[in-house]
């Protein structure tokens, strides 16, 4: 018999019995240095692999069919067999199984008839009759040892207890595969008549990666190793298997077409490949037929329905808005999506309680044909979602199947609607925020325990994320009124300040109406007082968050003796302005931060008690001074409170005039400095630049700075 015709050819094939031997080398080595000496087996799966490298560096080195390379190989089966014993005893059962020493026995005593055989065949010689007769007996039992080798590791496996398992089950696995290579291997040579080629120099290597698995359950922590493929692998694995078998059965059936012969053979194998081509482009772009190879898949190979990492990582990208939702959607209809796609669901409805605890329409997601009435009922379904955390199953509410009494509150058009499959509740804090209906998969399936727990999970992540916006809306609109309210109390701050003034002047006009001198400066005030309120219309758009505001050349000692003018039929306010001094400011904020400041002076003095406006310039700013020898203010307060909105030491006061001057101050690039004292009185300053200092800071930021020597 020859064994190495055709093939890999014979550099091939040396190439594979080497590297048979280096594994099984290694596999030897590691188990002698690193494997345990109290774990049965070792010793003999040492030799096992000593033996392996033997049997291969014979095929390398004389030929695989050669006498000696044969009794290499009954060296290396009767060394596995002896492990196969020695695994036994992972449990103690090499003490109480007595029945497997004679198998054990019978199987070595099988083995050793191969030398015999090898004698036989020298002697008979070139009787090509005989040689047929010892190469079928020959494989025969070699087979016959195959087969009891599977059958003990098969009873060793099944009656292994299961920290036992844990122990054998690579050792069990090598052994495994290295007999059912053999069985095979033998039985296609005894049908055959001859030793196939390609099978006979893949020998080596299988046995040498068998080899290697024996290494893995010499050592506790090798032996618990898991082999955990991903999910994707996995189904990209089934993929290809489909896609082998597809064309496999294509080849398989156009040759045996043309064993017909004649053109019948041809228009067969021709209207065949026709419909193959048909049925694989229908059949394998198919979501229903890649949905059904992933629930196969999922339901035989793993021990879990979801693969729990990557389902959390694809939560996490949908609801951060990644890949594969589009552009602008919102939260909710994320949300929908999210949950979708843990179960393939291909669309599906977010429902979400209204004042009156009915179920309201929110978001929908692939899902534009169903329509879903306005009015769906009283809030009872809602209750019961929120109290019982019930994931409703829509089939088993149209069947009559019911929990906790849900079935009479179930809205008619979801029952109706048979692509609905699910409702899941959004549940924060006990609190029912919403509810999702998912739709029916393209591969029909019920709904299980794995299905309830993971959508119960998601569902109460979703509703957090759902609160949070509903919590951060609540906020922006509250937001929007404070600034509402706000931009009300400096319209009513100011008014308040035009009406002080204005009753000021009414008392005062009781008194001096005969004066001419008097009605003259109260046409002034009440001209003023016009322009005032018409001013205030036109900024009431100004008010609010602080805004950039255009600054001039603006004489400060001007502004300070109209503000003067303006209270003097009010209150005695003198300016001591001795020189002109021009600064960078905007004229109208400057007058109304300057106004809120005398109001303030004057509602703290006595009456009569003057109020002083002084106005100087140093080298860079120009300051004007507000001062009072009124009540004064604690220095906790002006720390603490004065430029705090709404808080106020008046009786009846905004809290708002110093923060505002202070805001339109900051506003125009100016600062506002204020020293105050208990009895004694007070003084607000306001700093703001010259028109040469502003232009000396913008020269130097505008001029490179020069290299020092």
């Amino acid at each position: 018999m020859t064994w190495m015709a055709g093939g890999l050819g014979l550099f091939g094939s040396f190439a594979l019995y080497l590297a048979g031997a280096l594994m099984a080398g290694c596999a030897g080595l590691w188990t002698w240095r690193f494997g345990e000496s109290a774990r049965p087996g070792n010793r003999a799966i040492v030799i096992a692999c000593a033996l392996m490298v033997a049997w291969c560096a014979a095929s390398v080195a004389l030929a695989p069919d050669d006498a000696l390379t044969r009794l290499a190989e009954t060296a290396r089966n009767c060394a596995l067999i002896a492990v196969i014993f020695r695994l036994f005893a992972a449990d103690g059962r090499d003490a109480s199984l007595k029945p497997i020493r004679p198998v054990i026995i019978a199987l070595v005593l099988v083995q050793l008839f191969q030398p015999v055989l090898l004698l036989v065949s020298a002697q008979v010689g070139e009787v090509e009759r005989l040689v047929q007769v010892v190469f079928e007996v020959s494989t025969v039992l070699s087979m016959l040892v195959a087969i009891g080798a599977l059958v003990l590791l098969h009873n060793l496996y099944a009656g292994a207890a299961a920290p036992s398992r844990q122990v054998i089950r690579w050792s069990a696995a090598g052994l495994a595969g290295i007999f059912a290579y053999d069985l095979n291997f033998y039985t296609i040579a005894y049908l055959g008549g001859e030793y196939p080629a390609m099978l006979v120099a893949a020998r080596g290597l299988v046995a040498g990666a068998m080899s290697v698995l024996l290494a893995l359950g010499a050592h506790a922590a090798s032996a618990g190793r898991q082999i955990s493929p991903s999910r994707a692998v996995t189904f990209q694995t089934l993929s290809l298997i489909v896609i082998g078998s597809y064309l496999l059965v294509m080849v398989t059936v156009t040759r045996s077409l043309a064993l017909l012969g004649g053109d019948l053979a041809r228009t067969g194998q021709l209207i065949f490949l026709v419909i193959a081509a048909i049925a694989a482009l229908a059949w394998l772009p198919s979501q229903r037929l890649r949905g059904w190879l992933r629930v196969t898949a999922t339901k035989h190979l793993f021990q879990h329905r979801y693969d729990y990492r990557e389902e959390w990582l694809r939560f996490t990208r949908t609801i951060g808005q990644g890949s594969g939702v589009k552009s602008g959607a919102s939260l909710h209809e994320r949300a929908v999506k999210a949950l979708a796609d843990i179960t393939d669901s291909p669309a599906g409805l977010l429902l979400m309680p209204n004042e009156e605890a009915q179920l309201e329409l929110t978001a929908r997601w692939n899902w534009a044909t169903l329509e879903v009435p306005p009015d769906m009922g009283d809030g009872t379904l809602a209750g019961l979602l929120e109290q019982n955390a019930l994931i409703l199953d829509l089939d088993e509410a149209r069947s009559g199947i019911e929990h906790c009494g849900e079935i009479a509150h179930v809205p008619r058009w979801l029952v109706d609607a048979e692509d609905a499959w699910a409702l899941v509740p959004l549940i924060h804090f006990d609190r029912l925020v919403g509810t999702i209906v998912l739709a029916r998969p393209r591969t029909e399936r019920r709904l299980d325990w794995e299905d309830f727990d993971l959508l119960r999970v998601v569902g109460q992540q979703l509703a957090s994320y759902l609160a949070e916006q509903a919590g951060q809306q609540a906020l922006m609109d509250a937001s929007r009124f404070d600034e509402f309210n706000r931009r009300i109390a400096f319209v009513m701050h100011d008014i308040k300040n035009l009406a002080s003034q204005l009753s000021l002047l009414s008392a005062n006009a009781q008194k001096h109406a005969d004066n001419p001198d008097f009605r003259a400066d109260m046409l002034v005030t009440l001209r003023s007082a016009s322009d005032k309120l018409n001013t205030l219309l036109a900024r009431l758009g100004r008010y609010g968050p602080a805004q950039g505001q255009p600054v001039c050349e603006t004489d400060l000692a001007g502004i300070a003796r109209n503000i003067a003018e303006r209270f003097k039929p009010l209150h005695p306010v003198t300016c001591t302005a001795d020189e002109q001094v021009t600064v960078l400011a905007d004229r109208d904020a400057l007058e109304q931060a300057l106004i809120h400041l005398v109001q303030n002076a004057v509602d703290a003095s006595a009456n009569g008690q003057p109020v002083f406006l002084t106005v100087t310039r140093d080298a860079l700013t120009g300051q004007i001074d507000v001062i009072d020898s009124g009540t004064g203010m604690a220095p906790e307060y002006v720390r603490s409170s004065l430029f705090k909105p709404f808080v106020s030491s008046k009786q009846g006061g905004f809290g708002i005039g110093a923060f505002e001057a202070r805001e339109m101050i900051k506003a125009m690039g100016g600062r506002l400095t204020v020293e105050s004292r208990e009895g004694v009185g007070t003084r607000f300053g306001i700093a703001l630049p010259v028109p040469e200092a502003a232009r000396l800071a913008a020269r130097t930021q505008n001029t490179p700075h020069e290299k020092v020597a």
